[in-house]
């Protein structure tokens, strides 16, 4: 299958300035600007805006919060680091403890995980000898 051609557009520095001049003289929304242009892709002007300096064109976030929100988004914050802690601490000794199964598994030629909790049948003898 042929790939197809895809053409990228550059746009000059006048003419982003053009655009820009637009929108803050005419009130133009960013979307109607990219619109009116046949601009594609939803960021290019914020980045021009942004790169310009003219940042007081772009939306603004506000927060609104309750008195108490603060604190609990803070502690949520601090119970999150506690908890990737916690899971850093038991993934390391997990693999400690695994890596000491294999060592004992070499050094007495078994297999401790398999054997795990079994006990010694009756009659049957330690490497020593003793029932």
């Amino acid at each position: 299958m042929a790939k197809q051609q895809q053409n990228t557009i550059r746009y000059g520095i006048s003419f982003k300035q053009k655009v820009i001049k637009e929108i803050e003289e005419e009130g133009l929304s960013i979307s109607m600007a990219a619109r009116r242009y046949g601009i594609k892709g939803g960021s290019a002007i914020q980045k021009w805006i942004k790169k310009f300096g003219k940042n007081h064109l772009l939306n603004k976030i506000v927060r609104v919060e309750m008195k108490g929100e603060k604190d609990v988004l803070k502690e949520q914050a601090a119970e999150i680091k506690k908890l990737k802690m916690a899971l850093a601490d038991a993934t390391l000794e997990k693999h400690a403890l695994e890596t000491l199964i294999e060592i004992v598994n070499e050094h007495y030629h078994t297999d401790v995980k398999k054997n795990f909790g079994q006990q010694p049948l009756k009659g049957a003898t330690n490497r020593k000898g003793i029932q």
